[in-house]
């Protein structure tokens, strides 16, 4: 039994049958308690699963001839195949099985050279047929690896389990109630429009000896797999439209005690946490589920085998359901479905055009570019390597691409937790900020209030700077005036540079910028005042 002491604050402190002791959240009808984070790591050892679904671009269904355009008016892309109607029959999207082994190769998969699909009775609403058309004990790739770099240069190699091929499921709208969830809702409508959109599920191996990097670990290798799979041109892989989805499986086991090793310490029970759908909500949602999975086993409690719903406002998890593992599942081979028997030539012609792998990529972009170790990792930690790779693409120097996007561009993209590709701007038009300032049309000032204008919708950076006047001034004659008359109403400044003080050039530098508007480029007024001064 644990004991528990409750102190002034309200908090409880906890100290369970392991000896863990800690502060933990505990409010009547509100959210599930947690462990705080440091002992959650000294207590306890991290194991996670990922299960990533990865919606291909293809311009057919999986098995029928149904467009996959997002956004179309609801149930309007459906046909007898992917409705389930009886008498209709199934044929494999061939581009969807090319798809599937490129990324099989991609993530270093052996290729099974005979496979078939299956049928996984199980009841989803919004799918028709009442099965779903999957690969269960016979996926077309297996025992693969992903090299995943952290931003200190740490790598981390995921195996991979499998990376099989499925169909997507429709979606549900709950109306009515406060949640947007079946609880509560007076009605559901089903578009079935993503029902039979071709999937690949990419489920990893136990990943373990994380400790307090889990979470960080679990957003990079989402990250890297999200920049293969766009590299390989299978997927748009937009997270914010469900395109690439993350299940985190996450459980908790003791740390080890002093005569044994980790690795013999059984791992615990796992809960499965879905609508993950943005990197930052991969590793924040695996923080909190080992938080509070440290909060009920402190506390002398179990951990219920479920899927958990994340919520990306609250940061936290509710219960959805309780969770079967596969063998519970009944699948039947499916009838209506040939096998699928790549031969080696065809998978051989279809490793001949995968692309370079994405940390081997960072390193030669890096070089390329001139990076510093720093600014490689500001870039990656921003997300903005292949937004950069288009901007440079676009005709922006590398340094310019690297300080907008990684700079004032994440700024605001982090105040609004959005994605930097969500932002509004084009790589073309960073490109063309990026010119109207090494042109000496702009300065970093200016340049921002264009970027203002762009975000803001009033069109390319120099329509907007057309549009509001700015533009350095040009007129040598105009600028040596107002340095003059800086220079003649600060004597005191003029003789601390005369005597060597030239850091007293920053005042006087302001005073003409001022004088200018600010429409003057600070780099030519230092170099007049110290012509005129002789400092």
């Amino acid at each position: 039994m644990s004991e528990q002491t409750t102190d002034a604050a309200g908090s409880d402190e906890i100290l369970g049958t392991d000896g863990v002791q800690g502060a933990v959240q505990v409010q009547a009808g509100g959210p599930d308690a947690v462990l705080t984070w440091d002992e959650t790591v000294a207590a306890y050892d991290p194991v996670l699963g990922l299960e990533v679904h990865v919606e291909l671009g293809t311009a057919t269904k999986m098995f029928c001839g149904c467009p996959t355009e997002f956004g179309a008016e609801p149930n309007s892309q459906v046909c007898p195949v992917c409705l389930g109607l009886p008498g209709s029959l199934p044929v494999v999207n061939e581009k969807g099985v090319e798809s599937a082994i490129r990324i099989g190769l991609a993530l270093n998969c052996t290729i099974a050279p005979w496979c078939r699909f299956a049928r996984k009775n199980y009841f989803y609403p919004d799918m028709p047929k009442n099965f779903q058309t999957s690969q269960y004990d016979e996926p077309i790739a297996f025992n693969g690896w992903l090299d995943v770099e952290l931003e200190d240069g740490f790598v981390y190699r995921v195996e991979i389990e499998r990376a099989h091929m499925e169909e997507d499921t429709g979606k549900s709208l709950h109306v009515g109630g406060a949640t947007g969830r079946i609880h509560g809702a007076d009605y559901s409508l089903v578009d079935y429009n993503r029902a039979g959109i071709p999937l690949i599920e990419i489920v990893t191996k136990p990943m373990t000896g994380l400790g307090e990097r889990a979470p960080e670990v679990a957003k990079a290798y989402v990250a890297t797999l999200r920049d293969l799979l766009r590299a390989l041109g299978v997927s748009d892989v937009k997270m914010e439209q469900g395109s690439l989805r993350c299940d985190a499986n996450v459980s908790l086991r003791p740390r080890k005690k002093k005569a044994e090793k980790q690795s013999e310490v059984p791992f615990g029970t796992r809960t499965e946490t879905k609508n993950v759908n943005s990197l930052r909500s991969v590793e924040r949602a695996v923080r909190y589920e080992m938080t509070r999975h440290a909060a009920v086993l402190a506390g002398g409690g179990s951990i219920l085998q479920e899927t958990r719903h994340w919520h990306e406002d609250t940061g936290v998890t509710t219960s959805g359901r309780e969770k079967s593992d596969a063998e519970d599942y009944r699948y039947f081979p499916e009838p209506d479905l040939v096998p699928i028997a790549p031969t080696p030539e065809t998978v051989e012609a279809l490793r001949a055009t995968l692309p370079e792998p994405p940390v081997q990529r960072r390193r030669r972009l890096q070089g390329e570019w001139g990076f510093s170790d720093l600014e490689m990792r500001d870039v990656v930690n921003a997300g903005a390597v292949e937004i950069i790779e288009a901007t440079v693409a676009a005709g922006a120097t590398p340094a310019g691409a690297r300080k907008w996007w990684s700079g004032e561009i994440a700024r605001r993209a982090n105040l609004e937790g959005r994605e930097l590709s969500d932002m509004g701007i084009t790589p073309r038009a960073v490109a063309e900020l990026d010119g109207l300032v090494q042109g000496g049309r702009l300065n970093d000032s200016m340049a921002r209030q264009v970027l203002d204008g762009v975000l803001a919708g009033e069109g390319n950076p120099g329509a907007v700077a057309d549009a509001r006047g700015l533009a350095l001034v040009s007129d040598e004659r105009a600028l040596g005036a107002a340095v003059d008359a800086v220079i003649t109403a600060n004597p005191d400044l003029v003789e601390k540079i005369q005597a060597g003080k030239v850091q007293a050039a920053g005042a006087l530098i302001g005073q003409v910028m001022k004088a200018m508007g600010g429409q003057a480029d600070a780099a030519r007024v230092r170099e007049l005042i110290m012509e005129r001064v002789g400092g």
